[in-house]
C-alpha cells in the first residue's frame, strides 16, 4: 500500500475544500487498492454541523456491508476529532493513515486502545496547508474545532 499515493488524493480533497471556501481537510477511503469514497469537509459550505472530511469520504462511499468498511484504510490529512473517531468506531475500519497532527491532534489514542492501527505520516504538505488557513482564518478554525 502506497499511503503518499493515497495521502495525496486526501490532500487533493482538501484543496476542493479550499477552494469552496470551506476548510482544507481531506480524506479517502481505501479497500483492496481502490478508493471507495472520498470527501473533504462541507461544515461552511453546506452550514452543516457534522460534514467533516471522514464524514464526507463515508457518506459517498455509500451503504455498504460491514465486511467493507472492516477491509478499508481511511486515509485523512488532519487527526480524527472525537465525533470522526467515533464513526471510525462504529464501522470497525481497521486502520487510519493520518497526514499531520500538529495543528490538532484528534482521538489517536482512542482508537488505537481499540484496536485502529494508527499512522501518522507528518506531511509537511498537510501541514503547510493547514497552517496557512488557520493563519488566515483563525475564527473559522476556532469554530471547527469546537473551540
Amino acid at each position: 500500500m502506497n499511503h503518499k499515493n493515497y495521502m495525496n488524493l486526501a490532500l487533493e480533497e482538501a484543496k476542493k475544500g479550499a477552494a469552496e471556501g470551506g476548510i482544507p481537510i481531506g480524506s479517502v477511503i481505501v479497500v483492496d487498492g481502490d478508493v471507495i469514497g472520498s470527501g473533504h469537509n462541507k461544515r461552511i459550505q453546506e452550514g452543516s454541523a457534522v460534514l467533516h472530511r471522514e464524514m464526507d469520504a463515508l457518506e459517498n462511499a455509500g451503504r455498504l456491508k460491514s465486511a467493507v468498511y472492516q477491509s478499508a484504510t481511511l486515509y485523512t490529512t488532519l487527526s480524527p476529532c472525537p465525533m470522526c473517531a467515533g464513526a471510525i468506531l462504529l464501522y470497525k475500519i481497521p486502520r487510519v493513515v493520518i497526514g499531520e497532527n500538529r495543528s490538532f491532534i484528534g482521538e489517536e489514542e482512542l482508537l488505537q486502545k481499540r484496536g485502529v492501527e494508527v499512522i501518522v505520516l507528518d506531511d509537511e504538505k498537510c501541514r503547510r496547508i493547514m497552517a496557512e488557513f488557520i493563519e488566515i482564518n483563525p475564527e473559522l478554525w476556532a469554530e471547527d474545532i469546537g473551540e
